[in-house]
């Protein structure tokens, strides 16, 4: 343990998780705890010796001692794990957003590995593997009885080289069967385009190392040649999270200098935290402000914020921060709801223990654990309502063991009403299954005339711009 100086801190989903190293004392250095429970450590002991003894086959002392304290963690919440040293690796370079995979971002439901989303421009997302799709068997290797980390570790693999996924998915009668080819994922942490003359748009796929710099540098673009940006849509939808100090560097981009972005509460003094909108608390291992090229203009441009049920943890923080200090709109449909922070302490030969410490908070004090960031203005992702792969994405709330939010009660805070619907025009396609006439295409070209939650977020735009001319 003496070797561990740092904790880190993980706000992503399970794949897409990253590290922050924040320096904070190891939790081998804190105050002594109270005695052990010896009454059950002796129970742990009797067990151990039963298996040791009598399992119908040999088993090693590391696995057992592996197996047990991975247990410990994995019944806690979804988010607890033992890493190991392959798991630990993946773990740090997905900071860097370049990994060996299929480009999925997983959870755990019965047993079953549940596709959380699709990564954009991966073989996942190309073989047209979606949101709520249950894998139960790689290869020929069963899920049931796999850890998530064993089934990660199973999906990952060399570049160029097949697996074969069996998929379970509502409304099908029958398994999917994909095989597809691992590739080296690149996740282009950040993407944008000008529109239409005076409005641009932003996106943010994945909060990694080089996303606060990244951005800056898109923001720059569309202001280049003298534009003047009348709005700016961020789009934050289905982005799983990653880097705190991403998420914190986003938000200070749009806001103004020093106000809280974000807090974090738990039972330690290290996990009592205040984040804030200035450079020594976003800037990492370089001299100079990520931010310096941002323009001077992105502080006042009127913004929507696009978020939606894929939206998680880090993108929650930039989304709620926004929304506190009335710097942006929110636009879309109730965020993923992950707000909770999970430390990282390494362990001897090259492991780790990612363990939930604390919750994060909003700068008014809302904590978006089980609950998420709920939009100024809910527009579904089609005009008929939610497309049906978004219907079965899964959510913080929906996983086992999933922690409470502890603020819900103190702050409350009411559900916009959505949207008048215009009925769903139905009919059979040559298949003879059941469409809508609006329904999304399988993968949605962002910032386009087919994307309808960005069309509305435009017009939004547009009519903010109009009222702002008026009142000149």
């Amino acid at each position: 343990m003496s070797k561990a100086k740092t904790i880190s801190l993980t706000v992503g989903a399970f794949v897409a998780g990253a590290l922050i190293s924040l320096h904070i004392p190891a939790l081998a250095e804190k105050e002594a705890k109270p005695g052990l429970p010896i009454d059950e450590l002796r129970t742990f002991a009797e067990v151990y010796s039963a298996i040791k003894q009598g399992y119908v086959e040999p088993v090693e002392d590391k696995k057992m001692i592996t197996n047990a304290i991975s247990g410990m963690l994995s019944n806690l919440d979804p988010h607890s794990a033992y890493l190991d040293a392959d798991a630990f690796k993946d773990l740090q370079v997905g900071t860097q957003g370049e990994f060996g995979g299929l480009g999925i971002e997983v959870g755990m439901e019965d047993g079953l590995v549940k596709v959380v989303s699709p990564i954009e421009d991966t073989p996942a997302y190309r073989a047209g593997v979606k949101a709520g799709d249950l894998i139960f068997k790689l290869d020929e290797t069963p899920v049931k009885g796999l850890t998530l980390s064993e089934a990660v570790k199973k999906m990952r693999g060399k570049p160029k080289t097949p697996i074969k996924l069996s998929i379970i998915r509502k409304g099908e009668t029958k398994p999917i069967e994909l095989t597809l080819i691992r590739e080296v994922i690149k996740v282009q942490s950040v993407k944008s385009k000008l529109v239409e003359p005076g409005y641009g748009w932003v996106r943010v796929t994945q909060f990694q190392e080089n996303t606060i710099a990244e951005l800056a540098k898109h923001v720059a673009g569309l202001y280049k040649d003298g534009n003047k940006l009348n709005g700016l849509v961020l789009d934050l939808r289905n982005d799983p999270g990653g880097l705190l100090h991403g998420a914190i560097g986003v938000s200070a981009a749009f806001l103004p200098p020093d106000v809280k972005v974000v807090s974090t509460d738990g039972r330690t003094e290290d996990a009592k935290q205040e984040f804030k909108a200035r450079t020594q608390d976003y800037q990492r291992g370089t001299k100079e402000d990520p931010l310096k090229l941002l323009p001077v203009e992105a502080k006042n441009v009127p913004m929507v914020v696009l978020v939606n049920g894929g939206s998680a943890s880090a993108s929650e923080i930039v989304a709620g921060a926004l929304q506190d200090h009335k710097r942006a709109v929110i636009v879309g449909t109730q965020t993923f709801g992950k707000g909770s922070v999970q430390s990282v302490l390494p362990l001897p030969g090259n492991t780790a223990i990612k363990l939930t410490t604390a919750r994060y908070y909003t700068p008014s004090g809302r904590s978006i654990q089980a609950k998420g960031i709920t939009p100024d203005i809910i527009v579904e992702e089609s005009a008929n309502g939610t497309a049906a792969g978004a219907a079965m994405r899964i959510r913080e709330a929906d996983l086992d063991r999933h922690l409470t939010n502890d603020r819900d009660k103190e702050t409350p805070k009411a559900e916009p009403k959505p949207q008048a619907k215009t009925p769903a025009k139905s009919g059979k396609d040559k298949g003879g299954k059941e469409e809508s006439e609006d329904e999304l295409p399988p993968r949605l070209e962002y910032a386009t005339k087919s994307d309808y939650q960005f069309q509305q977020a435009l017009n939004l735009l547009k009519g903010l711009q109009i009222m702002q001319n008026k009142a000149q």
